[in-house]
């Protein structure tokens, strides 16, 4: 009986080791020499033989993209604890990668492979104290429709991916307003893991400079108090750090397009339609990598892999320290009165960078015939130029107790429930006095975007109101973890409000008006009856010439002044409880 024990004791392990070397897991990055990227397929299939192979490996598939295919969690833990609200219990931190949003950007999904690879088989040193979460390829449509010519300004690899998704939308401008399957199931994913750290890898597009990698840190004034801070004076200093020691500069994203960098750069703004802006509103320390697009594919997997590295060894030296600042961006947003919903640049600020760049000429064009920039590799510089990387709000909004949604609008309502933001149905008819906002004036872009028209430059008017909400519907106190999220999606006056996305454009249109001939009658009898408005009625004919000249706007004026125009007509039926 022992000997069989032992046999098969023998056996098992056999199978074992040849299972484990039958998949010698060689990325395709790796067999073409760094020349190709791995295809969707190829892809998920590593990840899956990685989770067979190695007990610290877990790979889930999850929800739903619109390609019809799920998207996939690689999740990477030591202790092989794979259950998230389990992994929150040790104290442990949570740093997500997200990878092929824009799958021609593939850089960070071959570089990822590796990097998970490399840890479970002991090539580098796996983190002990940070569990590590992929989403292999977030564009799983775009990484599907693969060629070799769209990314016109890149340098390998020899295929790629397509940046628009399934239903050609670009996801990196789609987290705010989760028009596609991806943004909602990217959501789920977010909240089941709650991380610490958000890392989405990228290529630039920009100017010609030295730098294989750049960095693109949420904004750190936008992130505020201790978070925002830390942010800025320690994780992207030691993260520049770590890597010069490596020998891989890196400099902040080169945000200039047709102009020479070293005339000074700003910072870019990433709003909540971006997926730092939109992790940010959970007090998530994010980043975007912008590798350079014209340096060899090869050097740029390497530096995204050298740079992942070196966040993993900040967030295990700074742990503690990240927990605890999260903990408490949370109080320091719902102590303040003010809220800020807009930014600009500071003038009065900016920082120094030591620069290395390219020397750059306007020259003509042998093409168009006019001035066209020229950058010459043979003349690289070293300049100290301005970098504005501090901004100052011009839109700030006092912190209500609360917002009120009728439960009609159920496609915001499902939103923030998707968010796992805390709301309270009315059990009863109830009447409310809550502050109510009038949209009185807003701009609208003329092209599309992302399959909206969006708009901008939102102002209301704010009363106070007696409001009877009906059974059923939300009271959402914004005391709670997702204040900052209800604050940038229900306030209109916020670049990527849900109304500036559109979802309230039926409070633009008057659905009841008048006919001018019954009009004319029945405002003659008003005017008789009240002077007050027969007064303003002539001064503004005074004062307005246009208005003075035309009949129907006059009509349509004194319509507006009496009960018989309809209060939903610009109406913004999100309320606020003071």
């Amino acid at each position: 009986m022992k000997r069989i024990l032992i046999l098969l004791v023998f056996i098992i392990a056999c199978n074992t080791s040849n299972e484990i070397s039958d998949h010698n897991f060689e990325t395709q990055f790796e067999k073409s020499k760094g020349l190709e990227t791995a295809t969707y397929q190829e892809t998920i299939q590593f990840y899956k033989n990685l989770s067979e192979a190695y007990a610290e490996i877990s790979m889930d598939s999850i929800g739903e993209t619109d390609s019809g295919k799920p998207l996939h969690l690689v999740t990477l833990n030591m202790d092989k604890t794979f259950d998230f609200s389990e992994v929150r219990k040790t104290g442990k931190r949570i740093l997500m990668i997200n990878n092929g949003i824009h799958p021609g950007e593939s850089d960070g999904i071959d570089a990822t492979m590796m990097l998970f690879r490399d840890m479970v088989q002991g090539n580098i040193v796996a983190p002990k104290n940070t569990v590590l979460v992929t989403i292999p390829i977030y564009n799983v449509g775009g990484s599907l429709n693969r060629n070799s010519t769209t990314r016109t300004n890149q340098n390998g690899p020899l295929e790629y991916g397509f940046r628009g998704n399934a239903r050609n939308y670009d996801l990196n401008r789609d987290f705010i307003k989760c028009d596609t399957k991806n943004a909602k199931t990217f959501a789920k994913i977010f909240h089941l893991v709650k991380p610490d750290v958000f890392i989405d890898n990228h290529v630039s597009n920009g100017a010609d400079y030295q730098y294989t990698l750049t960095h693109l840190f949420t904004q750190h004034n936008k992130l505020s108090g201790g978070l925002g801070n830390y942010l800025h004076t320690e994780m992207m200093p030691e993260l520049e750090q770590k890597l010069d020691k490596k020998d891989w500069n890196i400099t902040p994203y080169v945000n200039v397009f047709n102009e020479l960098p070293e005339k000074g750069f700003s910072q870019f703004m990433d709003y909540p339609r971006y997926s730092t802006g939109y992790t940010t509103l959970f007090n998530v320390l994010g980043m975007m990598v912008e590798t350079h697009m014209l340096k060899p594919y090869n050097k740029r997997v390497e530096g995204t892999y050298e740079l992942m590295k070196s966040m993993i060894e900040i967030v295990e030296e700074q742990g503690d320290k990240i927990s605890e600042l999260r903990k408490k961006a949370i109080s320091e947003i719902q102590n303040r009165k003010t809220y800020a919903l807009d930014w600009k640049i500071d003038t009065t600020k900016h920082s120094k960078l030591i620069f290395k760049g390219f020397e750059g000429n306007i020259i003509k064009s042998n093409v168009t015939g006019f001035d066209r920039l020229k950058y010459d590799r043979t003349k690289p510089f070293t300049k100290e130029v301005v970098y504005k990387n501090y901004f100052a709000p011009t839109i700030e909004v006092e912190i209500p107790k609360a917002y009120l949604i009728p439960k009609g609008w159920h496609n915001v309502i499902e939103l923030l429930q998707l968010n796992q933001v805390e709301m309270i149905a009315f059990e009863n008819d109830t009447t409310l006095t809550v502050e109510s906002y009038k949209i009185s004036d807003f701009k609208t872009n003329q092209m599309p975007f992302e399959g909206h028209f969006q708009h901008y430059d939102t102002k209301i008017e704010k009363t106070k109101n007696e409001i009877l909400f009906s059974k059923g519907d939300y009271l959402i106190y914004t005391n709670q973890n997702a204040i900052r999220y209800l604050l940038e999606t229900l306030e209109p006056q916020a670049p990527d409000s849900f109304y500036n996305w559109n979802f309230f454009d039926t409070i633009l249109q008057q659905k009841e008006g008048f006919s001018p001939y019954v009009w004319e009658d029945k405002i003659l009898e008003i005017l008789y009856s009240n002077p007050t408005l027969q007064i303003d009625f002539n001064l503004k004919k005074t004062y307005d010439k246009d208005f003075a000249s035309n009949w129907y706007a006059q009509l349509d004026w004194l319509h507006k002044q009496t009960d018989y125009y309809e209060s939903a007509h610009m109406q913004y039926p999100v309320y606020r409880l003071p």
